[in-house]
């Protein structure tokens, strides 16, 4: 039996400094009728300082803003408890603005462009707790991105906890994230290993749980910082 929670529309919070689109993002999103935007905000400053854009369950960040960008707002809004999900609105795929907002605990990006229906289901999926960057897209940013990526770690204290973390995996569930760092979408590996789709959905979750990574977004930056994918 469903409990209201449930059956609640997912919470949305709306942060551009252009009117216009939050506008007409609103409109877009509040037409569904399990989703309701709660929250609008035109900088990062005004977001961060909002309760309702930290209680929303799923925040649309556009990446430049003026006063505080959505980089510094998607950072501090996930240090607090029970942190609302992050997608991040740019204008360009391999924009290094979201690639920084992602290492900031995003859960991925989406080009202001997409069509209506992708922008929805990108809703709906980070609020089920997965990432809304396409397999294909996640190769080519870490490809694009992975210099960087494992100079900055070489000079974080957080790179031996990931290590200790990646080296408490089964010699199988390593192998499930260094496909999934590939690029591999669950079916893939699935294929890959000859295994169920069922079963690597299971290993997934695993690896995210010893991973302590908020999605798979969060799980393929820590296997290149770690080393385990090189391009």
């Amino acid at each position: 039996m469903s409990t209201d929670a449930e059956n609640a529309p997912v919470r949305v919070a709306l942060v551009d400094d252009q009117a216009l689109i939050r506008s007409g993002l609103a409109m877009l999103v509040d037409s569904q009728p399990d989703l309701t935007v709660v929250a609008e905000a035109g900088s990062g400053r005004e977001a961060v300082a909002s309760v309702s854009v930290a209680g929303a369950d799923v925040v649309l960040m556009d990446v430049r803003m003026p006063e505080m960008d959505g980089i510094e707002a998607t950072r501090t809004l996930l240090q607090r408890p029970d942190a609302p999900r992050v997608v991040v609105l740019t204008t360009f795929d391999l924009d290094e603005y979201a690639f920084d907002a992602i290492e900031a605990g995003a859960s991925g990006f989406l080009l202001k462009d997409a069509p209506p229906e992708e922008l929805l289901a990108a809703i709906r999926t980070v609020h089920r707790g997965d990432a809304v960057i396409a397999p294909s897209t996640t190769r080519r940013l870490m490809a694009h991105m992975a210099p960087r990526l494992r100079s900055d770690h070489a000079r974080t204290a957080e790179c031996e906890h990931e290590q200790a973390a990646v080296e408490s995996l089964t010699p199988r569930e390593r192998e499930v994230l260094v496909l999934m760092a590939q690029g591999s979408a669950n079916l893939e590996i699935a294929g890959e290993l000859v295994l169920s789709e069922a079963t690597v959905k299971t290993h997934v979750g695993r690896v995210l749980a010893k991973l302590g990574a908020r999605d798979r977004v969060q799980a393929v930056l820590i296997a290149h910082r770690a080393g385990l994918v090189q391009f």
